[in-house]
Formats: structure tokens, C-alpha cells, sequence
């Protein structure tokens, strides 16, 4: 058989079981049938690269084949099969679903996002993450806007053969890309230029930053600054979604820095024991060459998250 794309594949799982099945349970077939031979490279989690290849196909692509069923966790359908099941899958009338949207208020807070930001960083940067808790850096007044919520690293210990990681090593090349996260429950007008210089605060040291929203106005000329922002400063929007994890994105892409601020990083070792932590765990799995996941954020599944997450 012939090659197939994550894409193709979904096409073809969901055209022959004739039902809506989440982006696991597509996998699950494709294992049983033996498709998962049919595709290239599937990673560790390869159900999490096939849901988010859907995503973004119904997000960009105006003729996508596939559509979206309101379920929990949420399931994928074909768009030619759709008068059958949509029907019979719908637990309560559009309008009332409707209206609990628009009148309940979320009441999460930006520490209940974590998760959600390291399961989008770990499922499509390859990002592991680490919180950086401010309560325990040293209480300076000129400190305020030197820790970041989150930062993350990307190994490539699975991909780069164990000898380059060692000719690496010895010679001090760069062999990971660190990542600085600033959260934010909501931006608009109101809050953006400071929570944007807060992260470009916060920032300065890492490869890539990053300002992460759970809700961003939607209003052009809104956006219109922020992508202002964005490039004059090279700082990366992400926006979460708390009500489907995996159709998180990346707004606007960070522009990466090919040097770290070493000076910046001793300082944020010396104020915070998270942070210092995290440094020395970096050094540790380079080293050893494997990734130690137990000191890093936890991570849980999209259905789990849907479960942890105080929606409304």
C-alpha cells in the first residue's frame, strides 16, 4: 500500500466504520487494521498528531471532508455521512447550548490553565514545562516582572544520534531550545499593552516567548495591534481553549533568539528554586540522555483536562 498522510488516514477510518470516533479511538482502529503501517513517522502519542491535523484541516481549509461532533470528548465525522448520526448525537437543543455560552462567566484562574498550556506545548512544540511558582522567589520589589509563569525546553535527545549529542556537549553547541510562557485569563484594551511588556519583561532570556490567552477580544482592530506588538517585539501568541484542548493555536508565531541571556538565567537561578531546577534538570537528561517526565509538569489527556478545568 501506499504511503498515507495523518490526514488520509482519518479519511479512510472514518469513511469505513460509517461512525464519529475521537481522534484515540481512530488510532485504536488503525492499529487493529493495521493502517498505523501506512504512515511515516507516529511519534509517542500519534492520536495526538492526527486530531491535531483535523483541527487545523477544519480550521484553514475551506473543502475539509471533516466536521466536528459537540460530544464529550469531542469526536470527528465525514461531512458526505453527516444526515445519519448528527441527529441522534446532539444531547441537548442547539439554543439552549447557545445560551449557557453566552450568560455563564468562567471563573477559572490563570494557575487552572497550566495544565491546559503544558498539554499544548508537550502535544505540538514537542515542549516539556515546568511551572515557576512566584511565591517562593526571594521578595525583591525589582523582581516583579522577572519570573515567568511557565517555561519549557525542547530536547533533541529522540531526535539526534547519541554521539552528535556528545560532540555537542563538549564543544558547547546549542542543543535545546528554552521557552518562557506569561498567562493571562483574558486580553483586551484594557490589559493588553501591560500584560504584552510583562512578557517581554519576562522574556528576554529564553529562545522563545510567549503571551497565552484562554480569551482574547474579538475585535480587528484589536487584533490588528497585537500583531503590531507581535512583530515589532518578537513575542508569540497562543490562544487556549478550555472547552477543546486540542484546537488550541499558535496566533501569532514568536520570532526565535539564537542566544540565551545567561545573565538573565543566573539571576533567575539565584531568586527562584523552581527555576534553578529546572536549569539543573536540563543539564541532568541532556547527559544521561533521556528525559526524566516526572520532573516536569504533569501531563494529562484532553479528557482530562475538560474534567480538571472549572469552565463556568
Amino acid at each position: 500500500m501506499n504511503r498515507l498522510t495523518f490526514g488520509e488516514l482519518a479519511v479512510k477510518i472514518l469513511q469505513e466504520s460509517k461512525q464519529p470516533l475521537t481522534a484515540e479511538e481512530m488510532w485504536e482502529y488503525a492499529v487493529e487494521n493495521k493502517y498505523d503501517m501506512l504512515v511515516e513517522t507516529k511519534g509517542k502519542t500519534p492520536w495526538r498528531t492526527m486530531g491535531a491535523k483535523i483541527y487545523v484541516d477544519l480550521k484553514d481549509n475551506p473543502e475539509t471532508p471533516f466536521i466536528k461532533i459537540d460530544t464529550k470528548p469531542k469526536k470527528f465525522f465525514m461531512k458526505e455521512l453527516q444526515p445519519v448520526h448528527i441527529q441522534a448525537i446532539s444531547n441537548k437543543p442547539v439554543v439552549e447550548e447557545v445560551r449557557q455560552k453566552v450568560y455563564k462567566k468562567p471563573l477559572y484562574s490563570e494557575r487552572d490553565l497550566h495544565p491546559l498550556l503544558s498539554y499544548f506545548a508537550y502535544t505540538y512544540l514537542n515542549v516539556y514545562t515546568k511551572t515557576i511558582y512566584h511565591e517562593k522567589s526571594l521578595k525583591r520589589s525589582f523582581t516583579q516582572w522577572l519570573h515567568p509563569d511557565i517555561v519549557g525546553i525542547n530536547f533533541p535527545i529522540e531526535e539526534w544520534e547519541s554521539e552528535v549529542l556528545d560532540f555537542g556537549l563538549i564543544h558547547g553547541g546549542q542543543l535545546s531550545k528554552i521557552y518562557s510562557f506569561e498567562l493571562k485569563k483574558e486580553l483586551d484594551f484594557t490589559n493588553i499593552r501591560k500584560a504584552f511588556f510583562q512578557t517581554v519583561s519576562n522574556s528576554t532570556w529564553a529562545n522563545e516567548g510567549y503571551l497565552v490567552t484562554a480569551k482574547i477580544l474579538n475585535d480587528d482592530e484589536f487584533m490588528s495591534e497585537l500583531k503590531r506588538l507581535t512583530t515589532s517585539f518578537g513575542i508569540g501568541i497562543i490562544k487556549l481553549n478550555v472547552e477543546e484542548p486540542d484546537s488550541s493555536e499558535i496566533l501569532f508565531p514568536a520570532k526565535p533568539k539564537k542566544d540565551i541571556d545567561w545573565e538573565t538565567v543566573n539571576k533567575l537561578c539565584k531568586e527562584n528554586p523552581d527555576f534553578s531546577k529546572f536549569i539543573k534538570r536540563i543539564r541532568n537528561d541532556l547527559n544521561t540522555k533521556e528525559i526524566i517526565r516526572e520532573h516536569y509538569d504533569k501531563l494529562y489527556t484532553s479528557e482530562q483536562l475538560l474534567e480538571k478545568i472549572k469552565l463556568y
